[in-house]
Parts: structure tokens; sequence; C-alpha cells
């Protein structure tokens, strides 16, 4: 007599349960990190800007409002984005903040997500925000 093998129903159940539980996290969270990449985009596009060094922070402020109209960026606006000058005399744009996510009853995700225009000089987690 041979013994029947397979999955029960109720690992069946687990297993859907599951996979339901990190399909929903997951449908809440994308949504967050779509918009962090326009941000990403949206900086990157005003340094490809030709005359990027000499243009002015409300320049870049003016800039970025654009870009975040067309992409529906609401998480940060034009006046957090930290302008700075790196070592070489560069002009660098920084855009650092967090987003709270909340995904069932009373638990939340916190994310936190930083951008910049300087490739060469990324932050560490142990410099604090401006």
């Amino acid at each position: 007599m041979q013994k029947e093998r397979g999955m029960t129903f109720i690992g069946l159940v687990l297993m859907v349960a599951g996979a339901l539980f990190i399909a929903i996290i997951a449908m809440k969270l994308i949504p967050a990190y779509i918009e962090f990449f326009s941000v990403k985009k949206a900086i990157s596009k005003i340094s490809d800007t030709a005359g990027f060094n000499e243009m002015s922070k409300k320049d870049i402020a003016d800039s970025f409002e654009k870009s975040a109209t067309i992409d529906d960026i609401s998480s940060i606006k034009a006046k957090d984005l930290i302008v700075t000058k790196n070592e070489s005399g560069k002009q660098v744009v920084r855009a650092e903040y967090q987003k709270v996510v909340p995904l069932v009853a009373n638990v939340s995700a916190l994310l936190d997500f930083s951008a910049s225009t300087d490739k060469s000089n990324l932050l560490t987690s142990s410099e604090p925000i401006q």
C-alpha cells in the first residue's frame, strides 16, 4: 500500500494566506518607491540641464516643481531640496525625505529615501539630515 502524498487543505490555505499577505504589503509599498524613482529622475534631469552649475537655487526649485507637477510627486517639495557645492566646486542637489505607509490597522512602514546628483559622494547612514 502506498502512502498518499501531497498538500493538505490547511497547508494550502496557509500558503495562500502568506502569499496574499506579502502581495498586500508589496501593493502598499510600491507606490512610494515609484514616487522615489520619479524624484531621482527629476533631480537627474535638473543636473543634465546645460548650465546646471550656474543655476540659482530658485531656478533649481522651479525646475523641480515642474517635474513634480508632471510626475505627481507629493512627498517632497522644491523648498526641501538641499543645494550645496562639492569639493570640486560642482553644484550638488540632494533630496532626503521619509514616507510613512500605513500597512494594517496601527502598523506602518517608515521608508527613508535619499537621492543626490553627486554620485561620487554618496551619503552614509551616520550623516545627519539637514
